[in-house]
């Protein structure tokens, strides 16, 4: 009898996006550990058309084109779409290189298929999001039953402290915060990784170059991606580009990686100044229990030491 630990199921939703096409590699790089089930795209770091194609492509570059891919929602549930292609370029994966996808995204709508895909699962679902958690809360707000099925939700999200879109925001929170307040009302296990733990991981030179070497398609278009996104953090931040998304990949693979602790997150709805802030009990001033698991640190060598290795496991050709 074999001692092999079963795969983890896995959902992932995204809005590729260069960090979050990293992180997609990263999962498919590790199918002992992750069985991913299926990837749901939203309208985010760019619009709707662009993230599904894009997941396809990174789907195909990691040779893992068997994996389906589902587009969901176009516009955050109340506010109008905000994407940032100023930081991601018009594709979204700017810098990638990346040929047309080799099928046709799924027929089904991504909202349908996670409630399905939730509902009928045999064993509770670990959910990653990438972006904008509108694809989730509406499938909340539609089969609430789902949320027994749901073992972890990881989400790149927030920050205990200053946003990047606003003073107060992070973009994922702040392109849909009403979804974002329906996530963190469920009562669901959330595991919260805001800027604080993800600007922490910076592409720098010698990171980059290392990526670079590994040489197969895959880390080449990493590292294509990190070199035009990298450049407008230079730009604006002096450091390279912290990799964002690819933080819940390593979290789910690798928890020791990073420390936290629980507490009460709420998000902010209904002021203009700070809309999708972020609000983090530290110290439980509020009273409230609390609903996440708040990440704050992470060994930033051992993530790119993670990362590098799993890249190196994708195909040498492509």
């Amino acid at each position: 009898m074999s001692n092999k630990a079963k795969a983890l199921p896995l959902i992932i939703d995204c809005d590729p996006g260069q960090d979050d096409a990293i992180a997609l590699m990263l999962a498919m790089a590790s199918p002992d550990e992750l069985d991913l089930l299926g990837i749901s795209a939203v309208a985010g770091n760019v619009p709707l058309i662009l993230t599904e194609a894009n997941a396809r492509r990174i789907r195909d570059v990691s040779g893992r084109p068997q994996i389906p891919v589902f587009a969901g929602c176009p516009r955050p549930m109340v506010k109008i779409l905000e994407t940032a292609e100023y930081v991601h370029g018009k594709s979204g994966i700017d810098g990638a290189g990346l040929p047309d996808p080799s099928r046709p995204v799924e027929a089904a709508h991504a909202v349908d298929w996670l409630i399905d895909t939730l509902r009928h699962a045999d064993d509770p679902i670990t959910v990653a999001t990438l972006g904008p958690l509108t694809n989730i809360a509406i499938a909340i707000v539609m089969a609430p039953d789902i949320v027994e099925n749901i073992s972890e939700l990881v989400l790149m999200g927030g920050a205990l402290s200053l946003g990047n879109i606003t003073p107060a925001a992070e973009f994922n929170i702040y392109s849909d915060p009403h979804a974002a307040h329906i996530v963190f009302e469920t009562g669901i296990k959330l595991t919260m990784i805001g800027l604080d733990v993800t600007h922490q991981t910076r592409a720098t030179p010698e990171r980059l170059e290392a990526i670079r070497t590994i040489g197969n398609p895959a880390a080449i278009c990493v590292a294509g991606m990190l070199d035009f996104y990298g450049a407008q953090y230079i730009e604006t931040f002096g450091e390279g580009a912290p990799l964002h998304d690819p933080c819940v990949i390593a979290y789910i693979l690798r928890p020791d990686l990073f420390t936290g602790q629980q507490m009460r997150v709420d998000i902010e709805i209904s002021s203009p100044l700070t809309i999708g802030r972020t609000v983090c009990d530290v110290h439980a001033r509020g009273g409230q229990a609390a609903n996440a698991n708040v990440l704050e640190k992470i060994d930033a060598d051992g993530f790119f030491a993670l990362l590098g290795e799993r890249l190196a496991r994708l195909p040498k050709t492509g």
